[in-house]
């Protein structure tokens, strides 16, 4: 009876929470007397017209019977932006486990797709599209090979509805050293940890190889079932990518010796001391997801500024650089990380291709996502001024065509006490 009287007040404070919440529109949007960034052109005037969750034309004087018009004078028209890596929709409370859905128990499973474990009702998804973050990475943590992350866009029903049309699976790649000041092992002992780690490592891909073959030949209908290792085989037909997590600088250099002969797509992420070893990521051509950029240095002899300009000194060495905030709840900090990276070296457009455009190429969706151009899909906001400043005003936001309230568990909080009654005797 307890339990039944709990769930009552929890599906009525749903309720009662939902019946707040506007709800998101769809239809054909123009948007007019707004100024269009871009990253060749600076800031353009021109009207945008959206329509089927695509932008159909961008041009001076838009007019179109029936569309809902939006002024947008002295506003502009920026590309939402993607974040290379969150656990969003993949963890709610971080003290309640119950909640957590970003690891699974096994070290080696990367056949576990983190799509299905999304959490569109998610509170912290309202809480970051309205800072313009329109599309992120759901990325699976725990173990060698903890799983598949996959791209989503803010708003959807369900996972599927949300999908952003990209996955690639997660390699926490073996790190050497301490893993911190709490770490009490003998060198011995983590020689010996290292070196076990790797074999594990080669002796699993190896695995991967030989199910490739048998998949290959005629009778392949014949072979078992096996999950784990065909989401691998994957990555090996150049059918997924292969995420690789890679921090200290000799880990970068092992990793990249150690993909030397694989013929793989993959993308190497952390990177928190890429700044080291950039010749060495530009001879092999290693496109970069970094951050957070708000972060600590990594050694005590480091500089203070090392995780600001870190995304910085690679960019300038020529390698193709994205962010990340890699949070659950502050997610919507990305423009902010952008923000430093901008400030500490990168400069405002770069640091603005590396939250979009670059996001969208390193995983392959530039087609439709990154900026604001005529065909792509309608991922965009509207701001008073530069997203990157804590000042700014986002007035209007779109994902998929979909104009978005701008309402969070933030704003509807500030304004029921703005409005409390009764109030404070």
């Amino acid at each position: 009876m307890k339990y039944t009287y709990i769930l009552s007040l929890l599906l009525l404070s749903t309720f009662c929470y939902g019946q707040q919440v506007q709800k998101p529109q769809n239809g054909i949007f123009l948007l007019k007397n707004g100024k269009i960034q871009t990253f060749d052109q600076g800031q353009i005037e021109a009207d945008v017209l959206i329509m089927e969750g695509r932008i159909k034309e961008i041009h001076n004087d838009i007019s179109h019977p029936g569309a809902q018009v939006i002024d947008c004078t002295n506003h502009i028209i920026y590309p939402g932006m993607i974040d290379g890596g969150t656990r969003l929709g993949l963890s709610e409370v971080g003290s309640i486990s119950l909640t957590q859905d970003h690891g699974e128990i096994g070290s080696y499973a990367p056949h576990l797709d983190a799509l299905t474990a999304i959490n569109p009702s998610s509170v912290n998804i309202p809480v970051t599209r309205v800072n313009g973050v329109t599309t992120s990475l759901a990325v699976p943590s725990r173990g060698r090979f903890p799983g598949t992350a996959a791209l989503i866009d803010l708003h959807g029903y369900t996972p599927e509805q949300m999908y952003a049309g990209f996955k690639g699976v997660v390699l926490n790649f073996p790190s050497t050293g301490r893993r911190g000041s709490w770490d009490r092992r003998s060198d011995e002992d983590i020689q010996k940890a290292d070196k076990k780690a790797k074999k594990e490592l080669n002796d699993f891909w190896k695995q991967a190889e030989l199910r490739q073959g048998i998949l290959a030949h005629p009778d392949a209908d014949a072979a078992d079932y096996n999950p784990q290792l065909d989401a691998l085989v994957d990555v090996l037909n150049k059918d997924r990518t292969l995420m690789l997590e890679v921090n200290r600088k000799s880990d970068i250099l092992n990793a990249l010796s150690w993909i030397r002969d694989k013929d793989i797509n993959v993308i190497f992420t952390g990177v928190s001391e890429g700044y080291l070893v950039t010749d060495s990521l530009t001879h092999y051509n290693i496109d970069v997801i970094t951050g957070p950029v708000l972060s600590n240095p990594g050694r005590s002899s480091d500089r203070y500024d090392v995780a600001y300009a870190n995304a910085a000194v690679m960019q300038k060495a020529g390698i193709k650089v994205a962010l990340r905030t890699n949070e659950s709840e502050n997610v919507r900090n990305l423009p902010f990380n952008a923000g430093f990276a901008a400030t500490y070296g990168m400069g405002y457009i770069e640091a603005l291709k590396a939250v979009t455009i670059n996001s969208a190429e390193i995983f392959g969706i530039d087609k439709d996502y990154g900026s604001v151009e005529t065909g792509k899909i309608a991922n965009l906001f509207v701001a008073d001024g530069d997203p990157f400043e804590t000042k700014t005003k986002i007035k209007y936001l779109f994902i998929k065509g979909w104009n978005i309230p701008m309402e969070s568990r933030h704003t509807l909080l500030y304004d029921e006490y703005l409005k409390r009654s009764p109030g404070i005797e």
